[in-house]
């Protein structure tokens, strides 16, 4: 394990623990001397995250895409910084550097994000876990429309347990160590961008 992707909020929410949050898991990095990559702005979720990260040490690489550089602002000291042309070709370039992904809390960009990592496991895309920080419950209501769908008979039980969530950065990271890939089915690499 090198490099993890988070996926968070471009906004910092109304709750100090979200922000609290994205520093304990900048500073869970630095400790264990992984790499972060994530969406490479500076507003937000993301930007306390990456100026967390930098501070503790933690090689940081932002994917941005050229339209999100302007709206979200990119963030201009980190390690590495990509700009790449759309957002498929962000999600791409991010799942090919990055041994796992974390999500924190954040809208509807880091739910299509998250949503889709979950899919390319699923899909066995590729061999990657994925994490929720389920800060102060944030993802109960995703989790139990997760739920919902195997109840409904729309989810595999297998693959609804293919998405952990815990309470804290460094659970997240212990997860992700210890994580074994779906038994079944083959595994393909990402698309490239």
């Amino acid at each position: 394990m090198r490099r993890i992707c988070v996926f968070c909020g471009s906004n910092v929410g109304s709750r100090p623990s979200y922000a609290a949050a994205a520093r304990e898991l900048a500073m869970e990095l630095g400790r264990r001397q992984l790499g972060l990559v994530y969406g490479g702005g500076h507003a937000g979720l993301m930007g306390i995250l990456a100026d967390a990260a930098l501070a503790n040490g933690v090689v940081v690489t932002g994917v941005i895409t050229e339209q999100l550089q302007i709206l979200e602002r990119g963030h201009s000291g980190l390690t590495e910084s990509r700009t790449v042309g759309t957002m498929h070709e962000r999600k791409a370039v991010m799942a090919n550097m990055s041994d796992g992904f974390i999500a924190l809390p954040g809208g509807f960009g880091t739910f299509e994000e998250l949503c889709e990592m979950i899919t390319w496991t699923q899909l066995r895309v590729h061999a990657k876990p994925v994490v929720l920080i389920n800060v102060e419950g944030f993802f109960d209501p995703l989790l139990a429309q997760f739920d919902r769908a195997v109840e409904d008979k729309l989810l595999r039980p297998e693959n609804r347990k293919e998405v952990i969530a815990v309470a804290t950065p460094a659970e997240a990271l212990d997860q992700i160590a210890t994580w074994a890939p779906h038994e079944s089915g083959k595994w393909f690499e990402p698309p490239q961008p």
